[in-house]
């Protein structure tokens, strides 16, 4: 896999973690949640990025 196509997963994933942050603080009202969600979706989006 190039370095394009890496890029392009992380950045496929940058919308859910800027949509999902939001409803995550919008359901929580606390940050906490927020930096879980990020955290595991970092992982995932690395995950993907790594194969």
């Amino acid at each position: 896999m190039n370095i394009s196509r890496r890029l392009g997963i992380l950045v496929i994933f940058a919308v859910p973690a800027i949509i999902g942050g939001g409803i995550i603080y919008a359901i929580f009202g606390n940050y906490v949640p927020v930096f879980v969600y990020e955290i595991l979706l970092l992982l995932v989006a690395g995950g993907f990025a790594s194969k």
